[in-house]
């Protein structure tokens, strides 16, 4: 969507501090030996307080409030009763609406003790994601968000998954761009305009550069069952620069894109 209004940013704004609440609450609650339906109990729990509606439920009847996925789940994990291990990669994603507006946020953490490989995706996918951002100003094609999230990945000997993109994101939660591709795809690519809102996420892998869906129907994963990256945040384009709407209440002394 392109903002038109203060309302409609205001609203946008509200909406964005809930996901990152969300997200960082969850991201602060994961430790060894708890379930990821209990980290997804704690996302109920603040969109009831906040008068917010998980945004995969209400659209798409998904079986969770947000989405965890563990190791190589890639994307749409579901919230189970599985225990998180030491060492495990666990990604958060977290998307809601609030009177008709939507956010969507991401984050994929490391559980101690992380190797350092796991240490080098999770860096590069965070970095990644901020280098996309910087693009984000008026008056540029949005294939060029893809090409710096790109450019990131290989000079640090990465790939992108090709096959997973940000999306525009207000109105609806996938909104007008349709794609923001994690490499330079021209097809679909539009002019970045003043009040455009983007979910811009970046989709870091060790190998493979597409994915697959599994038999529930939900569940995304590489062919080989390599370990892939995200890092999302919701933003507004302005000419002062980008605007980041899921930076969170707690960052001056909490950050889950800071968690070793």
């Amino acid at each position: 969507m392109i903002i038109r209004n203060d309302q409609e940013l205001s609203a946008l704004k509200e909406i964005g501090r809930i996901c990152a609440l969300v997200r960082d609450e969850m991201a602060k609650a994961t430790r060894p030996g708890i379930t990821t339906l209990e980290l997804d109990l704690i996302a109920a729990q603040i969109f009831a307080k906040n008068g917010a509606k998980s945004a995969p439920m209400g659209e798409y009847d998904f079986p969770g409030y947000t989405c965890i996925s563990i190791n190589d789940v890639v994307a749409h994990g579901i919230p189970s009763d599985y225990v998180i291990q030491a060492g495990d990669k666990v990604n958060i994603d977290v998307s809601a609406s609030k009177n008709g507006y939507f956010a969507d946020t991401g984050v994929t953490l490391n559980v101690p003790p992380v190797s350092d490989k796991a240490k080098k995706l999770q860096d590069v996918a965070k970095k990644a994601m901020y280098k996309a951002i910087e693009k984000a100003m008026p008056g540029t094609m949005s294939n060029n968000l893809g090409r710096a999230v790109y450019n990131e990945a290989k000079v640090n000997g990465f790939t992108v998954i090709r096959n997973l993109t940000g999306h525009g994101v207000g109105l609806t939660l996938h909104d007008d761009p349709e794609n923001i591709f994690n490499y330079n795809e021209r097809r679909g690519a539009i002019l970045l305009k003043t009040g455009h809102v983007l979910a811009i996420e970046t989709f870091i892998s060790e190998k493979d550069d597409y994915i697959e869906e599994y038999e529930d129907g939900w569940t995304l994963k590489t062919p080989r069952g390599n370990h892939v990256y995200q890092f999302e945040h919701t933003v507004v384009v302005t000419p002062e620069g980008p605007m980041i709407l899921t930076n969170g209440e707690e960052a001056d002394f909490y950050d889950p894109f800071l968690i070793p």
